[in-house]
């Protein structure tokens, strides 16, 4: 009931339209993918403490970002930072595989105890810098980053298949960014789509910022 009630003021009720999205918010166990002690709080209109001192995205941040990647159903997704497995959890509702990486030993940990209770077998977690992307796999047909960087990651632009998008915060200064979609037209030639202002934590790693201006990360 609650989570059919958070779908309906939080996610569709504030103008997301894309069904598979929808739905995919409908299905995921947010309660599996916090801590404990806020399993009562799971489908609050606000981020949540998890692991690590870290926290959960905001259940409409995460429905507006995967819709901004368009995905069509089988995609093979990276998902950088991938914090509590929740996000995975959604895009793999949609996508055929997703690859995520995360830079915090202890998330990747219980995110991958967390999906793999919930029976995401189409989910693979790796800890490691994100910055850099997971070029074993590449190329991604998506791109999903969850936390902001002073400019895109030249890794992650050359793992994105033709055709790609990737969904990204870009900002110069840390807490405040723009939402970027970047699209791979082929021939090193990217189109760039501003989407909204917003507010993610840094981007840690290689070609992000660097680790001693870490702080709270959503994911």
């Amino acid at each position: 009931m609650q989570r059919k009630r958070m779908v309906a003021r939080q996610i569709s009720g504030r103008g997301i339209r894309d069904a598979k999205v929808i739905a995919a918010m409908g299905k995921v166990q947010r309660e599996a993918f916090v801590s404990p002690g806020m399993r009562e709080r799971a489908y609050d209109d606000s981020p949540l403490p998890i692991a690590a001192g870290q926290t959960i995205s905001q259940p409409y941040i995460v429905a507006y970002m995967i819709e901004a990647l368009n995905l069509q159903g089988g995609e093979k997704v990276l998902e950088i930072g991938a914090g509590s497995g929740y996000a995975a959890a959604v895009l793999a509702e949609i996508a055929g595989t997703v690859y995520a990486i995360e830079r915090i030993g202890e998330l990747a940990r219980t995110a991958v105890q967390s999906l793999k209770s919930q029976g995401y077998d189409n989910v693979h977690i790796m800890h490691s810098d994100g910055t850099r992307g997971w070029e074993e796999h590449a190329p991604f047909d998506v791109i999903l980053v969850s936390a902001g960087a002073p400019v895109v990651p030249e890794d992650l632009k050359s793992q994105l298949a033709v055709g790609g998008r990737m969904v990204v915060p870009v900002g110069h200064t840390k807490g405040v960014q723009e939402l970027l979609r970047i699209m791979n037209r082929g021939d090193g030639k990217f189109d760039q789509e501003e989407l909204a202002a917003v507010r993610f934590v840094p981007l840690v790693g290689e070609q992000g910022w660097d680790e001693e201006d870490d702080s709270t990360k959503e994911g």
